[in-house]
């Protein structure tokens, strides 16, 4: 077996660091791809993909051996590769490829099976030491079938190389199931040899219960094959043109291979047909060539280029590495769904068509976005907040409907209320999206003020049971889950503000009203939310460590959970009572670094810990003692999240769900010293301040949306010790209070801070 290529890359390698030494880094060069990845979700893995790529190309080795699939795709401590398949999307997958040279195997049996012997399945042992990744390209080589694969990729395609041994047959496996995630079946698929170089087909895939869609693909090899073989289950039929089927269907070409010679694949994909994905292929890969530096530079390039909006300076070097790892998550697990010529796949599957210049997204739920990955975007990436708009206003325009979860863009119904509107607020609030503020009330209006129900083609659409928290004001224990009585309170806020915007004082008045709904399930005497029934009826032997009736929460954590208007709730609780709980709450959650670990295998979200940083709900709590009068413990308990939770290793990158960014936005915006309690809807968005994590952190603005000018934030004298704010000055004035307005960031100007090792108890009491 030769693995002589090892050598010339290990002295590549060193030399490499000797001139990295000498050379000033970039922003791009401390994002570390493996950290977080081992046990994470199908969604975070070290792909290459590009911001918001429709692809994500990339390893799985998670298959058969664990039964059901939870968290399938990659994991960092398993040292083997199962294939490299091209999506990686919530409740989404599609076209894995594996080339391979040892006996063959085209089942996915077991990972952890014996590597000898028939049913072994295609994957292969790696070595550890050569699997390499940087921001849209992964290397590893494979031990079993002595290959070294590499791969890079524009946002629609992918350019593989594989280097192969000298063999009789080598191969190349077009594998259309596997293992993911969520349930996922094929019920159509075909594969069809077009020449000696080129493969087309299709995959009409099904995965999550709700989304159905059509992947199609074309595959174009540098040099010619001997043979396209195909499969359907486990009958093999060599030197065949065509396969159609349903279930595990697959090809594989095969070569004869010289030692060291290498074979590229370029593939293209589309959700709207295969001339669509030839489309892509030709306009975004083939002016590369058969060139995977030059495909790996390009990528590179563009994630410097949106890394680069933010630089920061002074601090530890590790710190450097987990803000712009937190920053990279932010771009690299939603997806475009759209080609190259604006064409895509709404809903109920009609092909339509974008305007020039817009491209439209998905991905996971907007579940609490509004916390930090709205603002974050916001400020750093308008360009991308405005496709997000146009997004969902494309939805309603085609089907009548936004969506909270638009994962290929179908209607996933996921988590709890409509908090895409939180995003299309703070939007149009921010200057983001003006152009059709009308159509943006009525898309928002629709969600509710109209039933929410399963949707025709597929999901669910709107606030389910509308109807009977409008009914009694509340989300009755015995007719829904009680946390969507606060879900669907942000919502009516929400659209109060809007309506508000476009001068409807009579939709504001009584949206607004309705935001306070929340308050019914405040106990008065407990002074938590609690659940109750439709006859008003208190749970009974009620414990705030209680999960019945919540969703990924407790009832502790919910009482939090307010944040439209948390002001209230302090003032309902008690100042004192509300503080000593919270910090009582952060305390008892050092010894867990403030996290449930609600993704451990051995179990579920954990009900009796106070703080999860790791889950949506409670993702704000280190901000509240900004509201209850003790700023300074916003300011400890931030910094020590961003010490203690957050992690820089493979196997500590984040103790939770990372959710497609939100956790990443949360470390980036903290880091910054920045949070947006209520989305940034208010008429003035406002922006809460903290403890910034570095000396000196710069935002460059975006010149089409914005002024221009950088907004710089200087802490002086800070370090691990001096967390506290001492004083703080906004653009040469004194400022006394831990709020600015959003306009004072993207106006651009200079806070600066004045850092101390014990709290100044008089800075920022006042709102």
């Amino acid at each position: 077996m030769n693995i002589n290529f090892r050598l010339p890359f290990f002295i590549a390698l060193i030399f490499g660091f000797s001139v990295f030494g000498q050379t000033h880094k970039t922003p791009v060069d401390y994002v570390d791809v493996f950290m977080g990845t081992s046990n994470s979700r199908w969604m975070l893995g070290p792909y290459a993909t590009m911001p918001f790529g429709m692809i994500q190309l990339g390893p799985d080795n998670q298959g058969a051996n664990q039964g059901y699939n939870w968290m399938a795709g990659y994991e960092y401590a398993i040292n083997s590769v199962d294939g490299f398949s091209h999506l990686h999307a919530w409740t989404m997958a599609g076209l894995r490829i594996m080339p391979t040279t040892a006996d063959l195997a085209f089942t996915d049996e077991p990972t952890d099976s014996p590597y000898k012997g028939a049913g072994a399945g295609p994957h292969s042992r790696i070595l550890k030491d050569s699997e390499k990744a940087s921001p849209g390209y992964y290397s590893v080589y494979l031990y079993d079938h002595d290959v070294r694969a590499e791969m890079a990729v524009t946002t629609r395609c992918g350019l593989q190389r594989y280097t192969f041994p000298e063999k009789k047959e080598s191969r190349i496996l077009i594998d259309l199931l596997f293992p993911v995630e969520y349930n996922f079946n094929i019920s159509d698929a075909k594969i069809t040899k077009v020449s000696d170089t080129e493969i087309e087909g299709y995959a009409m895939s099904h995965t999550g219960g709700f989304n159905d869609y059509k992947l199609c693909f074309v595959l174009q090899f540098n040099k010619p094959f001997q043979s396209m073989n195909t499969w359907v289950d486990s009958k093999l039929k060599r030197n065949n043109n065509e396969v159609t089927g349903k279930g595990n269907v697959g090809a594989f070409v095969k070569y004869s291979t010289k030692e060291g010679e290498q074979v590229y694949v370029r593939s293209g994909i589309s959700l709207v047909s295969v001339e669509q994905a030839r489309l892509n292929l030709k306009t975004e890969m083939e002016p590369f060539g058969w060139d995977i530096e030059a495909v790996k530079k390009n990528a590179r390039d563009v994630w410097n280029k949106r890394l680069s909006t933010i630089k920061v300076e002074g601090g530890a070097e590790e710190d450097k590495r987990k803000f712009y790892t937190n920053l990279y998550r932010v771009y690299a697990a939603k997806q475009t769904w759209n080609d190259v010529n604006g064409k895509y796949v709404d809903p109920c599957e009609n092909v339509q068509q974008l305007p020039k210049g817009v491209d439209i997204y998905g991905g996971d739920a907007f579940w609490n976005s509004f916390w930090n990955l709205n603002g974050l975007l916001s400020m750093v990436s308008p360009d991308i907040m405005k496709n997000w708009v146009l997004t969902q206003l494309e939805l309603f325009e085609k089907t009548g409907w936004t969506g909270k979860g638009p994962t290929g863009l179908e209607y996933s119904g996921i988590m709890e209320g409509s908090h895409e509107m939180a995003l299309m607020l703070s939007a149009y609030q921010k200057g983001i999206y003006t152009e059709n503020p009308e159509k943006l009330y009525a898309a928002m209006k629709k969600n509710v003020t109209v039933q929410g129900s399963r949707y025709d083609c597929g999901g669910s659409v709107g606030n389910v049971a509308l109807d009977t928290y409008i009914k009694y004001g509340y989300m009755p224990r015995d007719l829904g889950v009680t946390n969507k009585t606060l879900d669907y309170a942000f919502d009516d806020w929400c659209v109060a503000q809007m309506a508000k915007a476009i001068g409807n004082k009579k939709d504001y008045k009584y949206f607004l009203k309705r935001s306070e709904s929340y308050k019914n399930n405040f106990h008065p005497e407990l002074k938590y939310i609690v659940p109750k029934d439709s006859q008003g009826k208190w749970k009974e032997d009620y414990n705030p460590f209680d999960n019945d009736n919540l969703i990924e929460g407790n009832g502790w954590q919910y009482t939090l959970y307010v944040p439209h208007d948390i002001f209230s709730v302090v003032n309902m609780v008690g100042k004192d009572l509300f503080n000593d709980r919270l910090e009582h709450g952060f305390e008892a959650s050092k010894a867990h670094k403030y996290a449930a670990h609600a993704l451990d295998r051995t179990g579920g979200q954990k009900s009796e810990y106070y703080i999860n940083q790791g889950n949506q709900v409670n993702m704000q709590a280190a901000w509240l003692f900004n509201y209850s009068g003790k700023p300074w413990l916003t300011q400890k308990y931030t910094r020590d999240i961003m010490e203690t939770y957050y992690g820089s290793t493979p196997y500590h990158g984040w103790e939770g769900d990372e959710d497609e960014g939100q956790m990443g936005a949360w470390f980036v915006m903290s880091s910054m010293g920045f949070f947006e309690m209520n989305g940034g809807g208010e008429a003035e968005p406002i922006i809460d301040i903290s403890s910034p994590l570095f000396e000196k952190i710069t935002i460059h603005l975006d010149n089409d949306f914005y002024k221009g000018k950088p907004f710089v934030i200087e802490a002086k004298n800070n370090s691990k010790e001096n967390i506290y704010i001492q004083s703080a000055q906004l653009n040469g004035k004194k400022l006394n209070h831990f709020q600015i307005k959003f306009k004072d960031i993207v106006n651009g100007g200079k806070l600066e801070f004045r850092m101390g090792s014990t709290p100044n108890k008089q800075w920022g009491v006042k709102k």
